[in-house]
């Protein structure tokens, strides 16, 4: 590991090189460079030719512009990587081939990272490695810092972190996971689009934090010197677009939670929601089965996927449980265990689950039940159905189950990944779940969710029947990368400020 002094040694030599560059005649970071090639176009098209017809028919000359990235001496020849962001290619500058004064330009001023644009002829080594033969270069952009020589991953997870910039630089693989991310959103847009869904953007500064139990960030207009909230949720205003007479609607929002970090948490993150006029819970699950297939399909070219040590099969029909029977099937409760909130305490004390002081309502530690004992166990696809009433202030109650609601979560490789639900357009029902969460925050819940009178007002307008969806991105990201963290699928995920 380089020490301090070590380091601005370094770091002074590379600032001496620049200067050197520039003695003799080189341009300080110029704005013109044009490659007409890219390293990935040049590897296909010459993978087939052989040294002999290299030297036998020159190729035109190409310009490449990239990064160097390894560098390596032998007398009068040198070799270089020039990575471009879409591949690598060897280069060669030689005393006889480049010229001395180019060559020896080269290898007295370039150091590892810093950008050129090369121009020269294709050709192979002795090895046969394909090799742009430059004879002229220009350096585009010095890097004053010295690279790595490897980046340690996890044991310095915090730095990749928090310099991605760097982390994507040393280590291709990085810039793949988000590569992928870009093609899957595509991908959803592709398909929602095709279903006859419309993209909309609705508000980030709102006056109330809405649709969903979270603690909002807070801040301030000055201007108009009001205060406002960061969106947690973009839900009560795609109901209004409902309400207005759009009928099938889609968000990807950017969303902001005042909560805890996690592997699976991040205060800043992406959300899909998606309504549907005239639709249940039930068309919104197998929609969402038909979406998470066909972006699985598109990116893999088949209906399986790894994922840590277990292969999610996105081809067979995705399972389907009441809450109620994960908690006797998965969780090893029996009816009796679920008659009453006490025979639930007891119960759930005896298999480790810890008991909230106070148990506030049977609902939410029915719910809490099952995501301490039965969540973990949901590896393949699998629709968790009917959840507690007081768990679900925006969602339809099921009609032949009083207290429950028509809501559905999904879970793959052991976490939540998206919600469902029939929608409750009730006014007056929805008026008693506003006035009961105003309540909790009477109490001192600062997740409780506000009361929204213009909501209620376009609810009295009439909101036509409809199904809802919720899925997490960057969780389905993870799940599609086999990233094990959130952060790994965020680019710049928020950290504490590094002490100085």
């Amino acid at each position: 590991m380089q020490t301090a002094p070590e380091l601005n040694d370094l770091i002074r030599q590379r600032q001496h090189k620049f200067e050197a560059y520039l003695q003799r005649g080189g341009q300080r970071y110029p704005n013109e460079a044009k490659p007409n090639a890219t390293t990935a176009e040049l590897a296909a098209r010459y993978a087939a030719a052989d040294k002999e017809t290299l030297l036998g028919t020159p190729t035109p000359l190409y310009t490449l512009c990239g990064r160097v990235m390894a560098l390596r001496l032998f007398g009068k020849l040198l070799f270089a990587q020039l990575q471009d962001g879409v591949g690598r290619l060897q280069i060669s500058l030689s005393v006889d081939g480049s010229g001395a004064e180019v060559f020896g330009l080269f290898n007295d001023c370039i150091d590892l990272g810093d950008w050129v644009a090369v121009t020269g002829r294709m050709g192979r080594t002795n090895k046969g490695e394909l090799t742009l033969q430059v004879e002229q270069f220009g350096l585009l952009a010095k890097c004053r810092h010295p690279l790595p020589d490897k980046w340690h991953g996890l044991e310095d997870v915090e730095a990749r972190y928090r310099q991605r910039y760097l982390d994507m630089l040393v280590n291709p693989e990085v810039q793949q996971v988000f590569l992928t991310r870009s093609r899957m959103v595509s991908a959803i847009r592709r398909f929602l689009d095709d279903q006859g869904f419309v993209e909309v953007e609705t508000p980030v500064l709102q006056l109330q934090a809405g649709g969903a139990s979270a603690r909002p960030f807070h801040t301030h207009h000055n201007a108009l010197d009001l205060a406002l909230n960061l969106r947690i949720a973009p839900e009560l205003f795609l109901k209004r677009l409902l309400v207005g007479g759009m009928p099938r609607v889609y968000e990807l929002s950017r969303n902001f939670r005042n909560e805890g970090i996690s592997t699976k948490h991040n205060p800043e993150f992406t959300m899909l929601e998606w309504y549907m006029a005239f639709a249940t819970r039930e068309a919104m699950m197998q929609l969402m089965e038909d979406l998470l297939r066909h972006v699985v399909i598109h990116l893999n070219g088949h209906a399986q996927l790894a994922y840590g040590d277990h292969v999610i099969d996105f081809g067979k029909p995705f399972t389907r449980l009441t809450m109620r029977e994960s908690l006797l099937t998965l969780g090893g409760f029996t009816e009796a265990d679920l008659a009453t909130v006490d025979a639930l305490t007891a119960a759930a004390r005896t298999k480790g689950v810890e008991i909230p002081s106070p148990v506030s309502s049977y609902g939410e530690f029915f719910q809490h039940c099952f995501e301490t004992l039965v969540e973990p166990q949901l590896i393949q696809p699998t629709f968790i159905m009917d959840h507690p009433i007081e768990t679900s202030p925006l969602t339809r109650e099921h009609p032949d189950r009083p207290g429950w609601t028509q809501r559905a979560e999904l879970y793959i490789a052991g976490r939540e990944h998206a919600e469902h639900y029939s929608e409750l357009n009730d006014p007056d029902d929805q008026r008693a779940r506003f006035e009961a969460q105003r309540k909790k925050a009477q109490q001192g819940d600062a997740e409780a969710m506000p009361f929204d009178h213009d909501f209620l007002h376009a609810l009295e307008l009439g909101m036509p029947p409809a199904g809802g969806v919720g899925l997490g991105i960057d969780r389905l990201a993870m799940l599609l990368t086999n990233q094990p963290s959130i952060r790994d699928v965020i680019l710049f995920p928020l950290l504490r400020p590094k002490a100085s």
